[in-house]
């Protein structure tokens, strides 16, 4: 291959920072631009009355009361304070396992439950994991939460209300691909001007 002249050689060093520049502003525009993904943990507890008397064969909460924050609370929700009232939707259908838009609504934080799937279930105990997506306030990216419900009927009562605690657990990852596809462009739009460049 010949030698590459000086002038080619300056063309080939003003494209590559032209290109490196190009990609910099594309990589920090797209961060700048992107909000922080919701992290922690959020307890709450209430009481809940389902479709049955029997926890056993209960398939949905039919309304929830005195639902509050409890302690524990760490991450995007440690400001929430213990004790705030949570807004719940109802009804909670488990089975089937049914979505629920804004199951749980506090401190600006809103879950949409995805799936519900009964882990135990009997005349004492029910406890319940799902999927959803957690909405934050402010410059928080919709982040992935794990639901884990968790009923009981220590006194055996005939009546269909239940205490229950549960959780919400944000498990988001930080997306990198945009980043490596930025970079990535720009190295082989630099790639792509050496070859050309380097021809003459």
């Amino acid at each position: 291959m010949a030698a590459i002249s000086e002038g080619t050689h300056r063309k080939i060093m003003t494209l590559s920072k032209a290109i490196l520049a190009i990609a910099t502003a594309s990589w920090l525009g797209f961060t700048g631009a992107q909000a922080a993904p919701i992290t922690g943990l959020l307890n709450i507890s209430g009481t809940g009355t389902f479709d049955s008397t029997s926890l056993g064969s209960a398939t949905s909460v039919v309304s929830f009361s005195n639902v509050t924050v409890g302690g524990g609370n760490n991450g995007s929700f440690a400001s929430i304070p213990v004790g705030a009232s949570v807004a719940m939707a109802a009804p909670y259908i488990f089975n089937p396992s049914t979505g629920t838009p804004a199951l749980w609504s506090v401190g600006g934080f809103t879950f949409d439950l995805q799936t519900s799937t009964i882990s135990l279930q009997n005349n004492n105990f029910l406890t319940i994991t799902g999927t959803g997506t957690i909405f934050g306030p402010g410059g928080f990216d919709p982040t992935p939460g794990v639901w884990a419900f968790t009923s009981q009927n220590a006194s055996g009562q005939p009546h269909a209300t239940f205490t229950f605690s549960a959780n919400t657990e944000a498990v988001g990852v930080p997306d990198g691909g945009m980043t490596v596809a930025l970079l990535g462009a720009g190295l082989l739009g630099l790639a792509a001007f050496r070859a050309k460049f380097g021809k003459h």
